[in-house]
């Protein structure tokens, strides 16, 4: 009897067990990709050794997407957003290059981030007409009299077999409205509201496994996964997280990847996001039950770099490393499973060499013409390298153009600071090229947007001062747009910047800053990280544009050719130094 019972629960539970239906669902991933298609530098320490390596670049990741789509099982390819704005591919070509691109490999979603904005909806419109690609953004509504006029949907259903899995676009709601350039027919709706709406308007329609691709940015997408329910996995973008453990390889952060949360309702929602740039290709691996629970996720995150690998020699020059340390470096990178020494897929190179060749020539393309010479010196006074013999009493005329661009540049500054160093070059008088702007504004820096108080923005600026004598760092040296102050390096600490007045919102005036008040301030990413001695800007953490800083005076200078007139220095009103001793 006892043996017929068990002949009898052994039938049940194999029966139940072929009857239970697990779904393996393989997402792909990357987000932010910002038009950077070629490969960049990057330093990476690897067993200890400190070394340079070219990284990313479109036709490496195509090589590492193509092979994990034909491996997968049930592959999702998904876009995060942010595919415009940061390097020449977009700033000469308005997305041509990155849709090109984008083309060829088979997206299944791409979401609209707050840059897709920045040139208006005219331009964003040319972009999303190149898209095989579906485009998806629930919050984000385009009148009909737009231009962009269902141009996206809120969602879209991919099928495998008998299994729907839903995904639902999401942008950053005040980046864009208010960082970007979306005219007045775009509407913008609450992230957390509407992710909410459309979970509900699926379920209804028989969906349980639910993605959210995401541009809201990885602590918002930890907040929505609390706070709506429904929703199994969110693939983010914003932010540029790095996820995954890089941190022996001298890279900051180390989130696990993906990132599990519990909603209200007690439900697990895994979170993944593949910092930026071109580089890390994110592959997530998630199991759901028949009811369209998660039962797990897991994956890793892939850094694809080259084999050319190069050390600093005695004399401070990047060389090629040696066969030895060369077998000893790739032995180190086959042993983990988040890099890899990938080769460029041949016909994507071949397509972006096209548009790289057009670049090379682009850049002796004219933005603008200079009415003079500018010239830049570091501290007031003092010759440079570059201007040697050149009295300049109030310090640098280029910089203060320079940050009168930034100011431009991000919607509702109220003034900008940026440092000497951040500049490099005079003006000369007569035609200034791209190459010239690239030249002057060399690193790799975008705009930041802070919200200081009146003293934080004076203490800044002696900060700055403290490194220019106690380092010895006429690079530190703080010069504005939309401040004036007078400078006098003879007193203590606390006491050199005096007068601090501010402009007003007409452009027109200056005013006395208010100790208390609250001031929209604009920076470069190096200082946003204090660099230089400007601390406090790291303390205050601010929100990244995402703007390049070279690109931004190359949009100011073609405004002002568009308008019919020369660069030149600023009014002596304007400057931002009064006085200095």
């Amino acid at each position: 009897m006892k043996r017929v019972l068990f002949l009898t629960l052994s039938l049940c539970l194999l029966f139940l067990g072929a009857n239970s239906k697990e779904f393996k669902l393989s997402i792909i991933h990357m987000n932010d990709i910002h038009s950077h298609l070629d490969e960049e530098s990057m330093k990476l320490n690897i067993d200890g050794v400190k070394l340079k390596v070219d990284a990313g670049g479109y036709p490496r990741v195509a090589t590492i997407i193509k092979q994990k789509l034909k491996r997968s099982i049930h592959p999702l390819l998904l876009n995060a957003g942010d595919a415009l704005q940061g390097t020449l591919y977009y700033t000469l070509f308005k997305g041509e290059v990155d849709a090109k691109m984008m083309d060829l490999l088979p997206w299944d979603a791409f979401v609209l981030g707050n840059h897709e904005f920045d040139d208006g909806d005219k331009n964003l419109k040319h972009f999303l007409a190149k898209l095989k690609v579906p485009i998806i953004a629930a919050n984000v509504y385009a009148d009909k009299n737009d231009v962009l006029y269902r141009s996206w949907k809120p969602y879209i259903i991919k099928h495998y077999g008998d299994e729907d899995v839903a995904i639902i676009g999401i942008d950053i709601l005040k980046a864009t409205k208010y960082a970007s350039n979306p005219s007045k027919n775009i509407d913008f709706y609450d992230e957390l509201k509407t992710a909410r709406k459309y979970v509900k308007i699926l379920k209804k329609k028989g969906v349980n496994k639910i993605i959210l691709l995401s541009h809201f940015g990885y602590k918002n997408d930890i907040r929505l996964a609390k706070e709506v329910g429904g929703i199994d996995v969110i693939v983010g973008g914003h932010t540029h997280t790095l996820m995954g453990d890089y941190s022996s390889l001298g890279l900051k952060g180390s989130i696990p990847y993906p990132k599990r949360v519990l909603s209200k309702e007690g439900n697990l929602t895994c979170i993944v996001q593949a910092y930026a740039y071109c580089k890390i290709i994110g592959d997530l691996e998630v199991v759901f039950d028949e009811n369209g629970k998660i039962l797990t996720c897991k994956g890793s995150p892939l850094l694809a770099i080259s084999d050319n690998f190069k050390i600093k020699n005695s004399n401070k020059r990047y060389v090629d490393i040696d066969k030895k340390l060369r077998e000893k470096v790739e032995k180190s990178i086959e042993k983990r499973d988040d890099i890899e020494i990938v080769k460029k897929d041949r016909f994507v190179q071949s397509i972006l060499k096209n548009y790289k060749k057009q670049i090379d020539a682009k850049e002796k393309e004219i933005v603008a013409i200079a009415s003079k010479t500018m010239h830049h010196v570091r501290i007031p006074g003092r010759s440079h390298s570059v201007n040697r013999g050149v009295n300049l009493p109030l310090g640098s005329e280029v910089v203060p153009v320079v940050a009168k661009a930034f100011y431009e540049r991000v919607k509702g500054s109220d003034a900008v600071i940026i440092n000497a160093g951040g500049v490099r070059t005079d003006i000369k008088k007569g035609d200034i090229s791209i190459k010239d702007v690239y030249t002057l504004l060399p690193f790799s820096n975008t705009l930041y947007s802070m919200r200081m108080r009146g003293w934080q923005i004076h203490q800044i600026l002696e900060d700055a001062l403290q490194s220019v004598i106690k380092l010895d760092s006429s690079g530190a040296f703080p010069y504005a747009y939309g401040l004036r102050y007078s400078v006098d390096m003879n007193e203590k600490m606390g006491y050199r910047i005096k007068n601090l007045e501010i402009l007003d919102k007409r452009g027109r005036r200056f005013h006395k800053i208010e100790k208390n008040r609250i001031y929209n301030i604009t920076t470069i990413s190096y200082l946003a990280s204090g660099k230089d001695g400007y601390d406090i800007f790291t303390a205050v953490k601010g929100l990244d544009t995402y703007f390049d800083y070279a690109n931004s005076f190359v949009v100011y200078l073609k405004n002002l050719q568009k308008r019919g007139e020369e660069l030149t220095k600023l009014p002596s009103w304007q400057h931002c130094i009064k006085s200095f001793k």
